[in-house]
C-alpha cells in the first residue's frame, strides 16, 4: 500500500507560480510512473505530466510544457509540480497518482488539491 498527500495548492494570482507536492509513504523512485492529473470543473479529469523512476518525463502538449515541470526528489519520496504564470483557466483539483510496476501497474492515487487561480 502506498499513501499519497498532496500539498501546495491554494488561491493565487494570475501569473504568478505554485509548486505542488505529492509526497508518498514509501519509497516509489523503482519501477515506477508516476503522473500528475487535473479536473476543472463539469470537466473531465486530465493528464498533465508524466515522470518515470528512470527520469523520464513527458507533458499533455506543448503548451502545458511551456509552463508545467514535473520533476522528483526520490530521498524525500516526493514528486512535484511546478506551475508558472498561472491563469485563471488553470483552476482545478489537482491530483497525483503513481503506477507501480512492482505490483502488478497498480495505481495509488492521492486525494487532491484546490488551485484557484483568480485576482
Amino acid at each position: 500500500q502506498v499513501q499519497l498527500v498532496e500539498s501546495g495548492g491554494g488561491l493565487v494570482q494570475p501569473g504568478r507560480s505554485l509548486r505542488l507536492s505529492c509526497t508518498a509513504s514509501r519509497y516509489i523512485f523503482t519501477q515506477s510512473v508516476m503522473r500528475w492529473y487535473r479536473q476543472a470543473p463539469g470537466k473531465q479529469r486530465e493528464l498533465i505530466a508524466t515522470l518515470t523512476s528512470s527520469g523520464t518525463t513527458d507533458y499533455a502538449d506543448s503548451a502545458v510544457e511551456a509552463r508545467f515541470t514535473i520533476s522528483g526528489d526520490s530521498p524525500k519520496n516526493t514528486f512535484y509540480l511546478q506551475i508558472d504564470n498561472l491563469k485563471p483557466e488553470d483552476t482545478a483539483v489537482y491530483y497525483c497518482s503513481v503506477l507501480l510496476r512492482s505490483e502488478g501497474r497498480r495505481t495509488y492515487w492521492g486525494q487532491g488539491t484546490q488551485v484557484t487561480v483568480s485576482s
